[in-house]
């Protein structure tokens, strides 16, 4: 009687440390298959994370650059209402202002400046620099240079000649980078802003300069129209300095 029970307490041992061993045996069995499966969905995640990045870049495009100019300014009536409009769209332009309008209208040049966009030198007087000699166009060139540095405390890099007219002979004695334009819809001529928006955007490729006048309605509506066509055509409006030093 006695050797059975000791061979029962014995077989109940040993059994009971083979259900043991099973069940570390299933529990690691079971760890590393959840392992195995947790790896896979993490490297499933990690790919998909990466794939959205290449999705993301791939989608961003390129903008299409190009500047927008304002000419004969400041205006007293129109150039505020086309800086509030040039805010709202988030575009930076460039000023070529007449020296003796600078002297009249502080306050505005200083709101073109405050608001980020770039100021060049027109003349002072609107006038011919082929026609008035070299001594006649280093005054005005001077003189509109001081204006513009007694208001904002800078000096400007870039100059449109009125009617585009530069002495060659000119280029030793000023310092200034000429800019021109590639787009002239000639918006001085006509109320029409509808015409002067067609004009644009018959010629708007990328990199180009489009000449304009903050003079009247018709023109900065036309301005405004054409900033939201091309703005939903990826281009992007910067200043001629980014423009041509880029």
């Amino acid at each position: 009687m006695g050797e059975r029970k000791n061979k029962s307490s014995l077989d109940r041992i040993e059994r009971r440390i083979l259900c043991n061993l099973l069940l570390i045996v299933a529990a690691y069995a079971f760890g590393v298959c959840l392992g195995v499966s947790m790896d896979k969905t993490d490297r499933k995640h990690v790919d998909m994370e990466q794939t959205d990045v290449i999705k993301c870049n791939t989608d961003i495009e390129e903008k299409h650059k190009i500047a927008i100019t304002f000419d004969d300014g400041p205006n007293p009536e129109y150039t505020m209402k086309l800086l509030d409009g040039l805010q709202k769209r988030g575009v930076k332009a460039t000023f070529f202002l007449l020296g003796a309008e600078v002297e009249k209208y502080p306050d505005i040049v200083k709101a073109i400046d405050e608001g980020g966009h770039l100021i060049g030198v027109h003349s002072y007087e609107h006038v011919n620099f082929g026609q008035v000699g070299d001594e006649a166009t280093l005054e005005q060139i001077t003189k509109t240079q001081e204006a513009i540095h007694e208001v904002t405390g800078k000096y400007a890099g870039f100059i449109r000649p009125p009617y585009g007219c530069w002495n060659k002979s000119l280029d030793e004695k000023v310092s200034l980078i000429e800019v021109l334009w590639d787009i002239d819809p000639q918006d001085w001529a006509t109320k029409d802003a509808d015409t002067v928006v067609q004009r644009i955007l018959k010629g708007a490729p990328e990199g180009s300069i489009i000449l304009l006048h903050d003079a009247s309605a018709s023109s900065v509506q036309a301005a405004f129209t054409v900033i939201d066509s091309l703005q939903q055509e990826n281009y992007e409006f910067v200043t001629v300095e980014d423009l041509l030093l880029e």
